[in-house]
């Protein structure tokens, strides 16, 4: 084996950051929108080859605790107090770690007495556990300070994130929380004019790399329960947001990409997800480290992205993603234009324009004329390009061919639903696909491949049942979303009643099974199931 300062040698120089491309993320401002005087701490670039060394050497048994510590002093300190040390005889990097680092501490959520309090109350009980208040800047932690209070999932999710919020947001409204939803809309709102853009999460680590854009969605949420001059209030974040994943798209040509855009050979501006750094990612350094050996050298740098750009899809990982459904190796995000993806923008651009007519100040109207154009461009290219009619499904495209991937039907077929897209007719012919290959005792099933990733079969997630459910209501199949809905909410009724809490994954194909799969255990809280589980709830009530 060969001593440990060596290995962190070898593994920096392999891994070391490359030039981001234009357009890549700002650094972020302190809580009051003042640009930090001081780059913000990120422990894979700051601890050097203690990182390395403590990542690869799995003193946390979950590569997330790290970059979530917090320094007991200056890293530089720390890092050159570990090279003076670690040749010390009975040195322990262990010990070193714990006498140098806070270990980040996660929200308490305590199992509830499922015979005294229903599953209901027990989610009105989550709220404030899983709330955080008003960050404090702290130039030692990676965590990127939000101006006021938000909420996390649960378990080691100890940060604000992005899609996740969306879905719980539903259960704040339920819940009359409407307050605390506009906070959390201005935390986001506070990322996009500090960094750019909305990251996966709250983290430096987080900085490369976005997730599912739902804010615009969350602001159309926020001013249906509310007011909807409170949802314009939120255009400049929701423009500046969209600019971040349209960079690029006016220099393209036909059949080729930059960044998050791509133009098809038809000449359709479409969206893919991606990653700035094409290194391993700092909260799974190991795992991806890993994992990219066993690919010739040449070929580690599109690993790495493909591997980042699946995260900042939400669904990490899945075989939605790979060639080869038993092989990670094979992922190929970058290389497929996804149809959740370029429905949730079609959605930002058509709710754009509608606030700016509901504003309605001076140039509101050309804007919104503006966004308009764009939405309908890109309807017409997803139902050209997305849209099989053999199959009657709607698929991903590998955007350098313009081929669908017919061979892996997924629940992201239902997006086009859920924002409007599809006609009528395709609603039908997805709809039966939904109750025939998908439906299953516990609920919708994430695909129909068994890989051992946790977004795949047999896993079931609430935000993949909300958009089924509601893309069924919405164009009157009300049946397959109340059937739906009864299974789903019965399986998360089962599970609290069994342990007391709510997960943010479920096993829908056998009811006596804890949800598996992925990089790490299923985790308790939890925000989006919560969320999803009492709308769900009030519904069934009504």
């Amino acid at each position: 084996m060969k001593p440990r300062h060596v290995l962190s040698a070898m593994l920096l120089a392999s891994c070391s950051t490359a030039e981001q491309p234009r357009g890549a993320a700002r650094i972020p401002a302190d809580s009051t929108g003042t640009a930090l005087a001081v780059t913000p701490y990120d422990p894979s670039r700051d601890l050097g080859g203690l990182f390395v060394d403590a990542q690869m050497m799995s003193i946390y048994p979950d590569s997330k605790t790290l970059v979530d510590a917090t320094p007991k002093r200056d890293p530089q300190q720390i890092a050159d107090a570990y090279l003076a040390e670690k040749t010390k005889a009975n040195f322990s990097l262990k010990n070193f770690m714990k006498r140098e680092f806070a270990a980040p501490t996660s929200p308490n959520v305590a199992a509830s007495d499922a015979v005294q309090r229903t599953m209901e109350e027990h989610i009105a009980d989550l709220w404030p556990v899983l709330t955080r208040q008003a960050d404090v800047n702290d130039p030692r932690s990676s965590l990127l300070p939000l101006p006021k209070a938000y909420i996390v999932p649960g378990g080691r999710f100890r940060e604000v994130y992005y899609w996740d919020s969306y879905f719980t947001m539903l259960g704040l409204i339920e819940s009359g929380r409407t307050e605390q939803m506009g906070q959390m809309l201005d935390n986001f709102a506070h990322l996009v004019r500090t960094v750019g853009h909305i990251p996966n999460g709250n983290r430096t680590y987080y900085l490369s790399r976005s997730q599912p854009p739902y804010f615009a969605a969350m602001v159309g949420r926020y001013a249906q329960a509310t007011d909807s001059l409170k949802g314009a209030a939120y255009l400049e974040a929701m423009e500046a947001e969209h600019r971040f994943w349209m960079d690029g798209a006016d220099t393209l040509r036909p059949g080729s990409a930059y960044r998050r855009v791509v133009r098809l050979a038809d000449g359709s501006v479409l969206n893919r997800y991606w990653d700035d750094r094409p290194e391993p990612r700092p909260e799974s350094f190991k795992e991806d480290f890993t994992t990219a050996q066993t690919l010739p050298e040449a070929q580690r740098e599109l690993f790495y992205r493909n591997v980042r750009a699946a995260a900042e899809s939400g669904w990490d990982f899945s075989s939605r993603w790979m060639r080869n459904p038993q092989s990670l190796v094979s992922l190929e995000t970058t290389a497929l234009v996804p149809v959740d993806l370029n429905s949730l923008l079609y959605h930002t651009e058509r709710t754009i324009a509608a606030l700016r007519r509901v504003r309605n100040a001076k140039g509101d109207d050309d804007v919104a004329e503006r966004f308009e154009e764009l939405a309908e461009a890109r309807k017409a290219a997803i139902l050209r390009n997305m849209w099989d009619a053999g199959s009657g499904f709607f698929y991903d495209v590998r955007w350098s061919r313009g081929e669908r991937v017919t061979d892996r039907p997924t629940m992201a077929a239902a997006a086009p639903l859920y924002f409007g897209i599809a006609t009528a007719e395709q609603a039908a012919q997805v709809v039966a696909r939904l109750r025939t290959d998908f439906l299953k005792p516990g609920g919708f099933t994430t695909t129909l491949i068994a890989s051992g990733q946790q977004w795949d079969a047999p896993n079931g997630w609430p935000p993949l049942q909300w958009v089924a459910m509601e893309g069924a209501r919405r164009y009157g199949h009300a049946e397959l979303a109340n059937t739906a809905r009864a299974r789903w909410l019965a399986l998360n009724r089962k599970v609290y009643k069994a342990t007391g809490k709510l997960t943010e994954k479920y096993d829908v194909w056998d009811l006596s099974k804890r949800a598996g799969g992925g990089e790490y255990p299923t985790q308790d809280g939890f925000g989006w199931t919560n969320g999803v589980a009492l709308t769900l709830s009030r519904q069934q009530q009504k």
